[in-house]
């Protein structure tokens, strides 16, 4: 069946207009649609349109990119499974090396260590009681031995360091003339109170209560701690034997209270602050510390320990020896590296 031409006509208009009238109602949702956005309300509960409120009028706060120097702060394990214990305290039996013997023959003090074996502890001068210091600090105030052959300590440094040596750190703690010139204010007076109390060596004393001086030594320490010692000796930690010099308070509690001071401004898991002491009861902080004792003859080394207040005094208390005497063996022993050759072809043997 053909549809005549006439009826054709009509429906293609018919097809057209409709066409038309559906894209103006395309046009027209579409652009209601958008116009519609500015009212959309998102909340909690859904979308809904607020057409007292345009999208353009902000009322919260307009988001900005993150600044790239933001400070992040960055926790790392501190359990017990990341605590070093790989150098722990140990008893010693080591050698020790005075500002005199590599004065006085620096190369045989080399020969000497050259032949040691590796993990010996030695203990090496690195400040005096003159307040000089054998080695460039790099401290303000230090003043550096000008009777002492620094580039060739620094070389007997770098092969202690090479051989593996646990290395002992001396230094003059309260016994300073130097320091003790520079800050008057710091040291022991005499009792006329006309200058500083010197001893019979023209030595000059610190006050262990004097905040200057704890500051000065603990910057020592932590330098000599920087240098990758294991251990500092604070040698002459203790009072001098006089009654000519004025102090008043109570000299145990000084020391201990300066001995504490100087830990807690200095000690680490890993390393060893010591006190030159004249006093087996003296009682050390609670920390990774050691006492040393000198001028002890070897008979008396059993009573010398019955005075310990700490345990493990086989580690923790240190006997200097300028002689290769057994007696000192079961319990900590730095003797004079001009018996080394002795001590060693003992152990030898």
């Amino acid at each position: 069946m053909s549809i005549p031409y006439r009826h054709r006509r009509i429906l293609n208009r018919i097809g057209v207009a409709a066409l038309i009238l559906l894209l103006v109602f395309l046009i027209v949702w579409l652009c209601w649609v958008v116009w519609l956005q500015r009212y959309v309300v998102y909340t909690s509960s859904g979308a809904k349109l607020d057409f007292n409120q345009s999208s353009y009028e902000i009322s919260g706060v307009e988001a900005s990119p993150s600044k790239s120097n933001v400070e992040v702060s960055i926790f790392y394990n501190e359990g017990a499974d990341a605590i070093d214990t790989a150098k722990e305290m140990t008893q010693l039996a080591g050698y020790y090396i005075t500002s005199d013997m590599y004065k006085e023959d620096l190369d045989n003090v080399m020969l000497q260590v050259e032949r040691l074996p590796n993990s010996t502890p030695i203990m090496v001068d690195m400040k005096g009681p003159f307040g000089t210091f054998f080695y460039n600090s790099k401290l303000s105030e230090a003043i550096t031995s000008q009777s002492t052959n620094i580039q060739g300590v620094e070389q007997l440094l770098d092969r202690i360091d090479k051989k593996g040596f646990y290395k002992i750190a001396r230094i003059s703690a309260f016994r300073d003339r130097t320091f003790g010139e520079n800050h008057v204010s710091s040291g022991l007076y005499m009792l006329s109170r006309a200058g500083l109390w010197m001893d019979e060596g023209g030595m000059y004393w610190l006050d262990p209560t004097n905040a200057t001086t704890i500051t000065w030594i603990s910057s020592v320490v932590l330098e000599l701690k920087e240098m990758g010692f294991d251990e500092v000796l604070l040698d002459n930690f203790r009072f001098p034997k006089s009654e000519q010099y004025i102090f008043s308070g109570d000299k145990t509690e000084a020391l201990q209270s300066a001995a504490k001071k100087i830990v807690e401004a200095c000690a680490s898991s890993k390393f060893v602050i010591s006190f030159g002491v004249d006093d087996p009861s003296f009682q050390l902080p609670d920390e990774r510390c050691r006492i040393y004792l000198d001028n002890v003859d070897a008979g008396s080394v059993s009573s010398t320990v019955s005075q310990v207040t700490f345990e493990d005094p086989e580690i923790r208390l240190v006997f200097l020896s300028e002689t290769g005497d057994t007696r000192y063996d079961k319990y900590s022993v730095m003797r004079s590296l001009n018996v080394a050759e002795e001590v060693e072809n003992r152990k030898s043997g």
